[in-house]
């Protein structure tokens, strides 16, 4: 492409240039050169070809007799321009009269002082940042900055002491209570306040036991009409087919509850869609990795597939890809949340010994995890019931009001029967 600038000169476009062709702009930081011709221009490019970021490193060299200059397009000291811009030069031939326009790149050219060594420059980089800028106030800064750094150094000291302090204090309750029995206390008042975190949202002030916990926050009527449909399905399974799903390892608490279904349609439409939200909670428990098909198979509507993944998962990263996992914590809170479901479905009575069965856990953190919630622990007695082994199952009562487990006594009392 040729432009007419002038009647003795014309703009002339140059060829494809490869990387090595660009031309070179220089600026100095400290001024301008009066006798540049005298300048020793050196060009360094870094010698790993395979890395992208690295191959297009350059280092621009220039030597005079009284001081060296060193700029480069890369590093802290580079100019940020040469990525956001692209610049070009013209190079007039005097001959033809015509100007060539090449690509070209710019370098911040900065003076080496001597004196310089590499040790002080290692003693710098020991330094934090927040310990150079305070360099920087104490040396140059104003006087209500100076101010400022006194006060901030004398408050350091303060914490320092109150720091001194309190490890003191420390040290002398572990000489007076020992260490083995702080230690318990911190595991106990732990495991309390992670549990805690997981319940569902209690009334503890509610008169009436149903609305201690209420049915809306483990199942908003949005999402508890969407499971009309499920629900309908599990409702119409014939005896037979209960039966099959108990022999193939089906959750116990879903099929007693469809065993013994209402005669009223509310109250059925009620529990049967909540046992199949049940029967999701129970069935997400023994997951350890959850995909976005989880209930697929079931017909789990869509609403109640976002709500177990956001409520009841945690999610990880693993190969740049992002997982959802059922942590121990998550199986906690699953557990709460089923226990108050089942409360709900069976006037505010629940068999926590098929519940601990179905979750997958001990039925010891069954029963905290029914403490945790303030909840009657009932134990029938043998023999008033169908099996012989439902004798020994343990139930669990929401009675008003709440009841207060002191655990830490409970397990010092098993100790000591030990």
């Amino acid at each position: 492409m040729t432009t007419n600038m002038a009647a003795s000169c014309s703009l002339v476009c140059c060829k494809e240039e490869r990387e090595g062709d660009k031309a070179v702009m220089v600026r100095f930081s400290n001024g301008s050169i009066r006798n540049a011709d005298k300048l020793d221009f050196s060009m360094y490019k870094s010698v790993d070809e395979n890395n992208p970021r690295k191959r297009s490193r350059r280092i621009l060299v220039a030597e005079s007799e009284r001081l060296s200059y060193v700029g480069n397009n890369f590093g802290t000291g580079s100019l940020k321009c040469n990525n956001l811009c692209k610049y070009y030069v013209g190079v007039l031939n005097k001959q033809t009269m015509q100007m060539e326009v090449h690509n070209a790149q710019l370098f911040n050219m900065q003076p080496v002082i001597p004196g310089e060594t590499d040790t002080e420059k290692s003693q710098d980089a020991t330094l934090t940042y927040r310990e150079k800028v305070e360099s920087l106030i104490s040396t140059f800064g104003t006087n209500k900055q100076k101010k400022a750094l006194n006060s901030r150094r004398l408050n350091q000291v303060g914490s320092d002491t109150l720091h001194q302090a309190v490890a003191k204090a420390a040290s002398n309750v572990i000489d007076q209570k020992g260490l083995e029995a702080l230690q318990q206390e911190v595991a106990e008042t732990e495991s309390q306040g992670d549990l805690a975190l997981h319940l569902p949202p209690c009334d503890a002030n509610a008169d009436n036991p149903e609305d201690v916990y209420l049915l809306d926050d483990l199942l908003s009527p949005v999402e508890f009409e969407s499971l009309e449909m499920a629900g309908s399905k599990l409702a119409e399974l014939s005896p037979e087919e209960l039966q099959k799903m108990t022999e193939g390892g089906g959750s116990l608490c879903v099929v007693k509850h469809l065993e013994n279904m209402p005669t009223e349609d509310e109250a059925r439409d009620k529990v049967a869609r909540g046992a199949f939200y049940l029967s999701m909670l129970l069935k997400l428990a023994r997951q350890k990795n959850v995909t976005r098909k989880f209930g697929q198979e079931e017909g789990c509507p869509r609403i109640i597939q976002n709500k177990l993944l956001r409520t009841f998962t945690v999610e990880t990263f693993n190969n740049g890809r992002v997982m959802n996992v059922v942590s121990t914590s998550m199986r906690a809170k699953i557990a709460a949340y089923s226990l108050a479901l089942l409360l709900h479905m069976g006037h505010m009575t629940a068999d926590l010994t098929l519940l601990h069965r179905d979750l997958g856990i001990t039925e010891a953190r069954m029963i905290e995890v029914a403490k945790s919630m303030g909840l009657t622990l009932v134990r029938p007695a043998r023999g008033k019931t169908e099996a012989g082994l439902q004798g020994e199952h343990k139930q669990a009562a929401l009675v008003v009001p709440l009841i207060k487990y002191d655990q830490f006594m409970e397990r010092r009392k098993r100790k000591k029967m030990h």
